[in-house]
């Protein structure tokens, strides 16, 4: 699967499995607007992070769901196509990803993922915190609520990103540290 343009190929598929959920869509988009944003200045040599950026909520297509974490669903569909391994990792583990398949009785099969570069993390997480479920900009501390407001306390992603939290804002002022730009 050699490509000179990661970024037209994550769009595409972007295209192709969340074009019938239009907010998912535009999320996804804002993500990958964002991670442009936030990457100058970080090394990464594939240019995969704004491709992953694209493709991270793949797992929620109803046709890609196999263990109900769109993480790990998505991760697996993308290594099924031979996608690159930085790209499967970063959405294997995108925004606390090892704490919800925690919650799922799921570590084992994110384990068969690994862990991509921190600072890369850290930077979709970043993208992803400060993108609202519909595409638009958002504080990380917006979007956490409006996490918690979205799931009941007793959905695993409620308790997930509760569990996560301050490893995710950590991971939001990390990138920020690497970047030097406003949340």
């Amino acid at each position: 699967m050699p490509t000179d343009n990661w970024t037209a190929w994550g769009l595409e598929l972007a295209a192709r499995h969340l074009s019938s959920m239009p907010d998912r869509l535009n999320h996804s988009l804002c993500v990958a607007r964002r991670a442009h944003e936030v990457r100058r200045g970080v090394e990464d040599p594939g240019r995969h992070l704004v491709a992953a950026a694209l493709v991270h909520d793949l797992g929620y297509d109803p046709e890609l769901r196999r263990t109900g974490m769109h993480a790990i669903d998505g991760a697996s569909y993308l290594r099924s196509l031979g996608a690159p391994d930085e790209v499967v990792c970063l959405v294997a583990f995108h925004t606390g990803a090892e704490y919800e398949a925690d919650e799922r009785g799921l570590a084992d099969e994110l384990a068969a993922f690994g862990r991509p570069p921190q600072g890369l993390l850290d930077l979709l997480i970043l993208a992803d915190l400060t993108s609202s479920p519909t595409g638009s900009p958002i504080s990380v501390e917006d979007r956490l609520s409006e996490i918690f407001t979205r799931y009941p306390s007793e959905h695993a992603v409620h308790r997930s990103v509760s569990r996560s939290r301050e490893y995710l804002e950590g991971a939001a002022l990390r990138a920020l540290g690497e970047t030097g730009q406003p949340m």
